[in-house]
C-alpha cells in the first residue's frame, strides 16, 4: 500500500528525514512532509508520529498532527465556514477548510449552518464531504417503541417525509403523514419513536400521543389567539393547508385540541372565527 491509500485516516508513521521546513515521515521510498510548526518537540528521525494525511491547496499529499473533526467514511456534524463559486466550505479542524460540492448537498446550505457529512475520496484524489449520508447510517440502535430520541435531519423528500440521523448515526424517518411544522435540513429534533422496523431503522413522530399532545396544542392555539387579539381569523372548518402552515398541525391534531378549549369553556366558535371567551 502507497501512502495515498491512507489519505482521509490517521495513522502512525516514522520520522525518516530532518529538513529546514519540517520532518518527512514513511520510508525512503515512500514518504510525506510533516511541515515544521506541526512537529512535536523533542522528536528525531527514528521516532513515531501518528498524523492524519490529506492534501493541501496545492493538492499535495501532507501530513499534520492537528485532529480532524472527521476521518474517512466517518460521520460527522461540522459547521460551514463559507460558500463559494463551487460549493461550500466545511471546518473540519484543520487549516484548509472541506469542501462540500453543490452536488453532494440535501438542502442548499450558508455560513454558520451544521449539517451531517461523511467525508469521502473524489474522483480527482481530493477529500471532500457529502451530505447523502443515507447509506452510511447504523441500524443497530438500542432504541424501541414509544423511547425519546434526539437527531439531526439531513435529507428530506416530498413522497418520504423527512430523513433523521438519530444521535448522528442511527438512520430514522420521520414519515410523511407525521412531519408537521417547520422541518428543515440541519434543524435538531426530540421525536418519538413509533416503531423499529424488521431492518431497524426507527419511524418517528415530532410530536407525543395523542392524550399528551393535546394539551401541548391546546396551549399553543390559546397563545396564537392571543397574539392574533383574542381571535383566530378562521374556524374549525378551515383548509387542512391553513392549518399547518399556522400551527404545524394536521386537521385532526386541531380540531382535538379546539374539541378541549370548547369543552373546558375557554374559546367559542362561530361561522368565521374561534374566540377567546372573556374571563
Amino acid at each position: 500500500m502507497g501512502l495515498t491509500d491512507y489519505l482521509g485516516k490517521k495513522r502512525r508513521m516514522m520520522i525518516v528525514k530532518e529538513v529546514e521546513f519540517g520532518v518527512y515521515l514513511g520510508n525512503k521510498d515512500d514518504k510525506v512532509l510533516l511541515p515544521k510548526k506541526q512537529v512535536p518537540k523533542d522528536v528525531e528521525v527514528g521516532d513515531p508520529v501518528e498524523v492524519f494525511l490529506y492534501k493541501d491547496s496545492s493538492d499535495r499529499l501532507i501530513a499534520t498532527t492537528q485532529e480532524p473533526k472527521i476521518t474517512l467514511d466517518e460521520l460527522a456534524v461540522l459547521k460551514v465556514a463559507d460558500t463559494g463559486r463551487i460549493g461550500a466550505f466545511l471546518d473540519w479542524g484543520l487549516e484548509k477548510d472541506l469542501l462540500l460540492p453543490f452536488k453532494e448537498q440535501t438542502a442548499k446550505v450558508k455560513k454558520g449552518d451544521e449539517v451531517l457529512v461523511a467525508l469521502y475520496v473524489d474522483k480527482s484524489g481530493r477529500l471532500c464531504a457529502t451530505m447523502k449520508v443515507y447509506e452510511k447510517l447504523r441500524t443497530d440502535s438500542p432504541y424501541k417503541k414509544d423511547d425519546h430520541v434526539e437527531g439531526i435531519i439531513y435529507e428530506t423528500s416530498d413522497n418520504f417525509g423527512v430523513f433523521v440521523a438519530v444521535d448522528d448515526c442511527y438512520s430514522a424517518l420521520i414519515p410523511k403523514r407525521e412531519a408537521f411544522g417547520r422541518l428543515r435540513v440541519g434543524d435538531r429534533v426530540s421525536a418519538r419513536v413509533l416503531k423499529v422496523r424488521e431492518d431497524g431503522k426507527l419511524d418517528l413522530s415530532v410530536r407525543e400521543k395523542a392524550f399528551l399532545q393535546m394539551d401541548a396544542d391546546a396551549a399553543m392555539i390559546m397563545k396564537r389567539m392571543e397574539e392574533y387579539g383574542g381571535k383566530l381569523p378562521f374556524n374549525d372548518k378551515a383548509d387542512p393547508e391553513v392549518i399547518k402552515q399556522e400551527f404545524g398541525l394536521s386537521k385532526n391534531a386541531f380540531k382535538r385540541a379546539v374539541g378541549r378549549l370548547l369543552k373546558e369553556g375557554h374559546i367559542k366558535i362561530s361561522e368565521k372565527n374561534i374566540e377567546m371567551k372573556k374571563k
